[in-house]
């Protein structure tokens, strides 16, 4: 597949689904907007406790939910008494996801996995290998992007890279995931860059691959990045190309 004639660069793509106030991110009805807009879905995935593969972005439940806890103690039985902050909405499963977007548009999938890699992996994998609408995968973690390369190749994959000012990261990993040193071992199919930093030096050795930017707030960021990029992943507005 050509990735410049893809989906991956017809469309801005909704980060965490088309979500406001009323619409909270990575939910069913943030995902439903974005269907109605037909703009392809950013969604972000990790395992809970007893194995299940949920839609959440957080490690801590605090910012999006009135409680408080990690989101990798939870069980999916849990997920029927927590609701997401300013509605009755639950955090979705990815089963969920899946069977509600069923191909009406493309997903790009975030896998959190800053641990060790597999088990994640490897059910979602299984999860997506039935799955009839267009998919991608990214990380920041090329430990995923690698599994994904040795266990699913067919499954397209893009290295998260930046320069992650002000995140909880070792100084190492920021420095790697700048340069995206280690993408020889994650193989991407496509780079997504954080906008504010482009265009810079790191990305411009591959050209040869696609480059979106993450995550573009307004009109006015998306004329001045979408210049140096193929697709910008955006919230907060909608781009007018």
């Amino acid at each position: 597949m050509d990735l410049f004639n893809s989906w991956l660069v017809e469309s801005p793509i909704a980060h965490r689904g088309l979500h406001d106030k009323e619409h909270p991110e990575n939910s069913i009805s943030a995902f439903q907007k974005a269907i109605d807009k037909g703009y392809p879905i950013e969604l972000d995935v990790q395992m809970i406790s007893d194995g299940t593969i949920i839609v959440f972005h957080d490690e801590s439940l605090k910012r999006l939910t009135d409680n408080d806890g990690y989101i990798k103690f939870l069980k999916k039985s849990d997920l029927d008494i927590l609701t997401l902050k300013n509605s009755k909405e639950k955090i979705p499963t990815l089963e969920k996801v899946l069977s509600v977007v069923n191909g009406q548009v493309p997903l790009l999938i975030e896998i959190k996995n800053p641990d060790k890699v597999g088990n994640l992996e490897k059910s979602l994998i299984e999860m997506l290998k039935d799955y009839k609408g267009e998919y991608a995968i990214q990380s920041f973690n090329p430990l995923v992007l690698e599994y994904f390369y040795k266990h699913a190749p067919e499954v397209k994959r893009g290295q998260l890279a930046g320069y992650l000012q002000g995140q909880k990261l070792s100084f190492i990993k920021k420095f790697a995931l700048k340069r995206m040193l280690l993408n020889k071992l994650s193989r991407p199919d496509f780079i997504n860059y954080e906008a504010k930093k482009l265009p810079n030096r790191f990305v411009r050795k591959y050209k040869k691959l696609p480059l979106l930017a993450w995550t573009v707030t307004s009109q006015k960021d998306y004329l001045r990045v979408v210049k140096y990029c193929d697709n910008v992943v955006f919230e907060g507005f909608e781009p007018k190309i």
